[in-house]
C-alpha cells in the first residue's frame, strides 16, 4: 500500500456530498490554520486555542463522534483508490478505525498542537505509544541508548521484551552524562535515544536541547516521554524528534481513562498506519472514538489545571523543606536541575505537578502515606499521577518495582522515596493543614528524619 497521507494538521471539516469528488478548498484552510498555530507556540493554551475546532455533524458545538468500525464509499472504485493511498484521511476518506478514525484523529490534532508537532495519533494506553513508536523505530538487531532513571514499565519493556522477542538490545546511561550518553551511541547501529523530559520517579531533568543535539550529529532518533510535563515543557520545541505521553495522566485528569499519544513528523505516523509494516496499524492499539471524545473534552482546560499542579506543589514543597523534610522537586532552588528546566519551562506553567519526600526507608515511607491518607485525608495511596485528589505512593516498591536493587540503586531510587502527584481539589491551605498534621504525628513518635 502507498503512504497514507496526512500533510500535517489538515484534514477536511465538511462531509463529503453525493460523490467521491474532493473540493480541494477546504484542506487549503486548514492548512492556513496550521500554520497560524505554529505561529503562536509562546504558549502551548494558545496553540490548542489557535487549532482548528471541530463543530458537530448537525452543527452541535462539541463535534460528533464517529462510532463506526467501517466506513461507507459512493462508488466501487473508491475503495480501490483508498487501499493504494491515494485518498486518505487528508480527503475526508476512511477505511476502518482500527486505521484511522475520524474522532480520534481531532483528538490527535489537539495533542499535535499542544506538543508543537506536525502529526500525532492517538492509541489506547501509554505503553502502547512507547512499545509502537519503538518498534517502528528499530528492527532486529537494533540498538537504543536509554536513561537509567524511566518508568519501571518503559524499563521492563526495554530490558527484558525487546532483547528476547525482538533482538533490541539498550545500553543505560545517565542523561545527565552527556558524555557517556555521546559514548553509548553506536553510529550505524544505534537508533533511538530514549528519556522522560522529567524522570519518574526521581523528577531528574533531562537537557533536552543537547541531548538532542548529539544524537542528532550521530543520526539518532530522539524519543522523549513528557507524560510528567505537559504544558511545562515542550521537548519537539527543544529539538526531540518524538514525543510520547501516557493520557492517561495529568492530560485525562480524571483517573478514570487509559490512554497515550504518538507525538512527531506526519512522516512518523504515516509509516506506523502503514498496511504492511505500521505498528499501530498491525499490532492494532486502537483507541475507542467514544475515548477521544471524551479526551477532546479535557484538553481545553489542562491549562488551567496544570498551573494549580505545579502551584500547589511548589508550595508545598517549599513548605516541607523549611520543616526540614528532604524534598525533591525541580522548583527548588536547590534541585540541580532548578536552573536547566528554568531556562526552557514554558512561561507560568512552574516545574510541575509532582514532588518527592525522601525517607530513607520503606517503612517510615509506609508511615508517612498511612496517616496523610488515614490520619488526615491529604490523599490517597495509589499508583499513577495528574488527578484532582493527591495520589502518593513508594516507588520503589510499586511503580518501579520492575527494576531490581541494582537498577534502583543506579538511578537513585531511595527505598523510602515517595512520590506524590499533588491534586488541587479543596483550598491550598486546607490541603496544607492536612499535611502539616500528617508530618506532626511522624515527628512526635520519632519517626521522622530530618535534614
Amino acid at each position: 500500500m502507498a503512504e497514507t497521507k496526512i500533510p500535517g494538521l489538515a484534514i477536511s471539516d465538511k462531509k463529503r456530498a453525493g460523490s467521491d469528488d474532493f473540493d480541494g478548498d477546504n484542506i487549503i484552510s486548514a492548512k492556513k490554520q496550521m500554520l497560524s498555530a505554529a505561529s503562536t507556540w509562546d504558549d502551548p493554551a494558545a496553540a490548542l486555542a489557535a487549532a482548528r475546532h471541530e463543530f458537530g455533524e448537525h452543527g452541535g458545538v462539541n463535534m460528533s463522534i464517529e462510532a463506526s468500525a467501517t466506513f461507507t464509499v459512493m462508488e466501487p472504485e473508491t475503495l480501490s483508490r483508498m487501499f493504494t493511498g491515494e485518498l486518505g484521511p487528508d480527503r475526508d476518506f476512511f477505511i476502518y478505525s482500527r486505521h484511522f478514525n475520524p474522532t480520534v484523529l481531532n483528538l490527535s490534532r489537539q495533542m499535535a498542537a499542544l506538543e508543537g508537532t506536525e502529526a500525532a495519533y492517538c492509541t489506547s494506553s501509554g505503553m502502547a505509544a512507547i512499545s509502537s513508536v519503538l518498534l517502528q523505530l528499530l528492527s532486529s538487531g537494533g540498538h537504543v541508548v536509554a536513561s537509567t532513571v524511566l518508568y519501571g514499565g518503559t524499563h521492563a519493556l526495554l530490558t527484558h521484551f525487546l532483547p528476547r522477542a525482538c533482538n533490541i538490545k539498550t545500553t543505560f546511561v545517565d542523561m545527565n552524562n552527556l558524555e557517556s550518553v555521546s559514548n553509548a551511541i553506536v553510529q550505524g547501529r544505534t537508533k533511538v535515544l530514549y528519556f522522560e523530559s522529567i524522570s519518574n520517579p526521581t523528577l531528574s531533568v533531562a537537557n533536552i536541547p543537547e541531548l538532542s543535539r548529539i544524537a542528532h550529529e550521530k543520526g539518532v532518533k530522539v524519543v522523549v516521554d513528557n507524560t510528567f510535563a505537559p504544558m511545562v515543557v515542550s521537548p519537539a520545541r527543544l529539538g526531540a524528534d518524538v514525543v510520547i505521553h501516557s493520557i492517561t495522566k495529568f492530560i485525562s485528569g480524571g483517573a478514570d481513562i487509559i490512554a497515550g499519544a504518538v507525538c512527531g513528523p506526519a512522516s512518523l505516523v504515516n509509516s506506523m498506519m502503514d498496511l504492511h509494516q505500521g505498528t499501530l496499524m498491525l499490532l492494532g492499539p486502537t483507541m475507542n472514538p467514544k475515548i477521544a471524545f471524551e479526551l477532546s473534552e479535557r484538553i481545553p482546560h489542562l491549562s488551567l489545571r496544570m498551573k494549580e499542579h505545579c502551584h500547589r506543589a511548589l508550595v508545598f514543597a517549599t513548605r516541607m523543606k523549611k520543616l526540614g523534610l528532604k524534598v525533591i522537586y525541580p522548583g527548588l532552588e536547590d534541585h540541580p536541575h532548578h536552573t536547566l528546566l528554568k531556562s526552557f519551562a514554558n512561561k507560568d506553567y512552574g516545574y510541575g505537578g509532582i514532588l518527592c519526600i525522601d525517607m530513607e526507608t520503606e517503612e517510615r515511607a509506609n508511615r508517612l502515606m498511612h496517616h496523610l491518607q488515614n490520619s488526615t485525608q491529604f490523599g490517597f495511596l495509589a499508583v499513577s499521577l495528574g488527578y484532582y485528589e493527591t495520589l502518593m505512593s513508594c516507588s520503589g516498591s510499586s511503580t518501579s518495582s520492575e527494576m531490581n536493587d541494582e537498577e534502583k540503586a543506579l538511578a537513585r531510587i531511595s527505598p523510602g522515596l515517595v512520590r506524590m502527584s499533588v491534586g488541587y481539589l479543596g483550598t491550598l491551605e486546607q490541603r496544607w493543614s492536612q499535611l502539616e498534621k500528617a508530618i506532626s504525628r511522624i515527628q512526635d513518635s520519632g519517626s521522622l528524619n530530618k535534614y
